[in-house]
């Protein structure tokens, strides 16, 4: 696997106490850079940065995968399964409204995967999942 560059990217929000408590407090990604506008943080090793643009927020439409609705528009990261775990542990604990609710996608097939979704304050949909086998990401 090629090493990975950290991406960019970034995204609605229409209150940024409510972002920072989120992404900085519950997800436990350092802020870095921030202006009245906008907020970077440090989402495990990559930069995402929250726009104060309340009008463009909201959650769009869903395609069906694996028997559930998948927000179309989602961001997220790889963890390993521990790590993955251990957030899904976290999230019920606090209670977090999911998506949908961490479980095994594609069980017994090459892309075999733990996933969740959730919503941020602004509708933003995230996604956390972790494979057994890295090496099966891009798996066919």
């Amino acid at each position: 696997m090629p090493t990975l560059h950290p991406f960019h990217l970034a995204f609605p929000v229409h209150d940024l106490a409510a972002a920072r408590l989120f992404y900085g407090e519950l997800l436990g990604c350092p802020e870095g850079r921030s202006a009245p506008d906008w907020i970077d943080f440090d989402f495990f090793g990559h930069q995402i940065v929250a726009h104060l643009a309340p009008a463009e927020t909201g959650m769009a439409s869903t395609n069906a995968v694996d028997g559930h609705g998948v927000p179309v528009r989602h961001f997220g990261i790889v963890l390993p399964m521990e790590a993955w775990q251990a957030m899904a542990d976290k999230l019920i604990a606090f209670g977090i409204d999911f998506v949908i609710r961490p479980y095994i996608r594609f069980r017994g097939e090459p892309g075999e995967q733990a996933t969740m979704f959730f919503k941020d304050p602004s509708g933003n949909a995230v996604e956390m999942k972790a494979f057994a086998d890295i090496g099966k990401l891009f798996a066919k």
